[in-house]
């Protein structure tokens, strides 16, 4: 009865327009003193949120992807894979694919990657005759890759909430990662045999293979760098992010200006301090319904009524669906793990399995209207209007929800070493 009030009151105050962040915050705070708790517990849980070194490797990660994206490392990027795969049947699409797989082995932000490849891929596309909301939908999909391909701002999120290692996170997202790249390169090279009016790109020389690769190279060899330095155990991922950023202006010292890195730095300050803000409103939210039990009769109740996980996976997949359409990722995590964690270590569930199958699923949130975040990217790249971009993106919701079934049906995607074999 407890959380069900507690939900209503949630809906409501978002339907009035209140932040996801303040809501949660508010609603903690309130059933901390209507439970007679002292209000002290507030800033002394968010003293223990910010004091934490993982954390600091969100900020570093979204500075090193907007330095890169100031600097037109994206173009690079996108001109070295479409000179060896622009030929094929729909290979403007595969090179967009795979420049957001890359990419989103730098940044760590499916909104910086959505943005980046758009910039480029976009135009390259919709001048070769690809219909526009296959474009736009492309896109804003192959942007969500940088939730999935480690480094992961969510997955780090999670495995604080979770208290699970964040390398193995990452690790388990590579497998699953490279199969929806597969799914998207398959629909790609499938539109432009037989879809209508794509035109191919014409077959670079070697000499232009030669220069664009050599051009891209440092951005690859960041991504190597970012990953490599982490599942050595060279760097932890706070200093695998610190040595990204350090490497990114070193890659693009010469392209960016002043005025660019400071509004690098603003946008990743502003995207740093919502997430904060969600993730401190959440604490207090966590503390609060704790107190009150609820997670525990949550655990219990699902306990009672599930007895396999099945059935657990897919009605916490159909809830995230519909939260999906009125909350970003980064809101439904915070909301939901607090919740589904003591019922996931009470029904024995894997929880890094259990969050590569999250992760897909607030993929879908990013593309899903009203609320979907890339979707407002591209729609604000292409100067579109939202309704085309809406339209593109339903083919590749379809393949994320065949990729969650696929990791249900096959745990080794996410938990084989390496890459599910």
């Amino acid at each position: 009865m407890t959380a069900a009030l507690l939900l209503a009151a949630m809906g409501g105050l978002m339907a009035v327009g209140v932040p996801v962040a303040f809501a949660l915050g508010g609603l903690g705070l309130a059933m901390l003193l209507a439970a007679g708790l002292s209000p002290l517990m507030v800033p002394q849980g968010l003293y223990s949120l910010t004091d934490s070194f993982v954390l600091l490797s969100v900020p570093l990660f979204l500075l090193m992807s907007n330095v890169l994206l100031k600097g037109g490392a994206g173009r690079s990027l996108f001109g070295a894979v479409q000179s060896w795969v622009g030929h094929w049947p729909g290979g403007l699409g595969i090179a967009t694919v795979l420049s957001c797989a890359v990419f989103a082995a730098i940044s760590g932000s499916s909104v910086a990657c959505a943005a980046t490849i758009g910039t480029v891929a976009i135009k390259e596309m919709t001048e070769r005759g690809y219909a526009k909301p296959f474009v736009y939908g492309l896109v804003a999909a192959g942007g969500t890759l940088g939730i999935l391909i480690p480094p992961s701002i969510p997955m780090i999120v999670y495995c604080v909430l979770t208290d699970d290692s964040i390398a193995d996170m990452f690790l388990a997202g590579v497998g699953p990662g490279l199969l929806l790249c597969l799914m998207f390169i398959v629909f790609s090279f499938l539109y432009g045999k037989f879809g209508k009016g794509c035109r191919l790109a014409p077959k670079a020389t070697w000499a232009e293979r030669r220069a664009a690769s050599l051009a891209a190279l440092p951005v690859v060899a960041i991504a190597a760098l970012v990953i490599g330095s982490i599942y050595l155990g060279v760097c932890t991922p706070t200093e695998s992010a610190g040595l990204g950023f350090v490497a990114a202006l070193a890659a693009v010292g010469r392209r960016i200006t002043r005025a660019q890195l400071r509004e690098a730095a603003m946008e990743s300050m502003r995207t740093t301090v919502t997430i904060f803000l969600i993730m401190a409103g959440a604490t207090v939210f966590g503390k609060a319904i704790t107190l009150y039990q609820i997670p525990q009769e949550v655990a219990q109740a699902v306990s009672d009524t599930v007895t396999s996980v099945g059935p657990f996976v897919f009605a916490v997949c159909a809830v995230l669906l519909v939260m999906g359409f009125f909350l970003e990722s980064m809101s439904m995590l915070m909301i939901m793990m607090p919740v589904l964690h003591p019922a996931l270590l009470d029904m024995g569930i894997d929880t890094i399995w259990f969050g590569i199958i999250f992760m897909l699923m607030i993929e879908c949130a990013l593309i899903t209207p009203p609320v979907g975040l890339n979707l407002y990217v591209i729609q604000a790249v292409a100067k579109t209007p939202i309704e085309p971009v809406i339209k593109g993106v339903w083919p590749f919701i379809a393949m994320m929800f065949a990729a969650v079934l696929a990791v249900y049906l096959v745990p080794k995607l996410a938990l084989g070493l390496p890459f599910g074999f």
